[in-house]
């Protein structure tokens, strides 16, 4: 069965898309700040990234192409014309993408950019456009080897041939609209639908006097090294004081072994195990873990000053779900080194970890 998902950075306004099948997925238009968040998303579902693949060289963001292959080990995928360094696969018009018993077809779309593709889904149910077809729009054709006449004739040629039923999903939409068909582009598409040719289109075009995407000179250069850093550029931190897994709701998780080990050595006090269930859970039937604190969740915001701030902090609950909202509660007051404890106490009670005042 396909696993798909769209994946949304507000900042750009980009789409990211994961498919899936029978194992592997393919990632497409990854965004460097949401790498973590891929690669959780990725491990939850149980799926091995097997490529990356950007419909272009973005001007308004940076691609996490690298980074995804410095943590999953994925193939970097773009096509022959972008003039981009670091790709493992520079790809063409008719070339094929396996992921699983999937695939997607590579189509050659340039106009917005020389090196624009298409990817279509094997059976034409689903297609990614890229900026080539936008959501009632399209991506500009002022800049990156852009073409109102090459555009037009992309959009036609290779993406409203796709049969009527066939749904488009752009690279970026600024209205919060997520899906469109070719039936619906053909129709209402005030660019490239209707009746309109390739000289109302090249007038349209030519005329939107659009300012330069902000972060342009800084995303283009990055991009063309596929977001690898340079050498002035840090690498996104990553938490050193224990094991952690950052999942996909937005909260590093620590496993229940990982502290275990972590406290029952020489640096058992340096993490604080906050326990933020009520006062009678904390010595109920599933007791607490040795050296924990009883902070209720109901108080935690008004107590924040009873716990250090250069220390790293452990919250505990009885499932991990109001711990991890904890997590989320501290970070706001300004904590910076916290994990939650994935599973709660029935996870470290499952795995037979020492406890107080618990059931035996």
């Amino acid at each position: 069965m396909l696993i798909f998902r769209q994946l949304f950075d507000p900042a750009s306004s980009t789409y990211t898309y994961l498919l899936g099948d029978s194992g592997q997925a393919v990632l497409i238009d990854p965004v460097f700040e949401h790498e973590q968040r891929d690669s959780a998303l990725l491990r939850e579902l149980g799926l091995q990234l097997v490529a990356t693949l950007d419909t272009h060289v973005h001007a308004d963001h940076v691609t996490a192409a690298w980074l995804l292959k410095q943590r999953c080990g994925s193939q970097i995928l773009l096509s022959e014309n972008s003039g981009a360094a670091n790709a493992d696969r520079l790809l063409k018009h008719g070339d094929r993408v396996t992921f699983g018993t999937r695939s997607l077809e590579v189509r050659a779309t340039p106009g917005h950019t020389s090196g624009c593709l298409s990817y279509v889904l094997d059976d034409h149910s689903l297609a990614f456009t890229g900026d080539s077809l936008l959501i009632r729009g399209c991506g500009r054709t002022d800049f990156q080897q852009g073409s109102p006449d090459t555009l037009f004739s992309s959009v036609k040629a290779q993406i409203l041939s796709l049969p009527s039923a066939c749904l488009l999903y752009p690279a970026h939409d600024y209205r919060g609209l997520t899906v469109t068909s070719v039936a619906e582009e053909q129709r209402f598409n005030p660019r490239l639908g209707g009746n309109v040719d390739a000289a109302d289109f090249a007038g349209y075009m030519n005329n939107l006097g659009l300012p330069h995407p902000k972060l342009m000179d800084i995303a283009v250069p990055a991009n063309l090294r596929c977001g690898q850093p340079d050498a002035l550029a840090p690498l996104p931190a990553e938490p050193g004081w224990a094991p952690l897994d950052y999942s996909f709701s937005g909260v590093w998780e620590i496993q229940p072994a990982a502290l275990q080990e972590r406290t029952a050595g020489d640096q058992a006090d340096d993490i604080q195990i906050i326990d933020v269930r009520e006062p009678a859970e904390f010595t109920d039937v599933l007791g607490h873990i040795q050296g924990a604190r009883l902070l209720p969740l109901s108080q935690l915001a008004s107590r924040t000053d009873e716990i250090a701030r250069d220390r790293p902090v452990v919250t505990v609950c009885r499932s991990g779900a109001r711990s991890a909202q904890a997590t989320v509660l501290l970070r706001k007051a300004g904590f910076q080194q916290l994990a939650n404890l994935a599973g709660g106490m029935l996870r470290w009670r499952a795995e037979a970890l020492p406890v107080q005042d618990g059931a035996v």
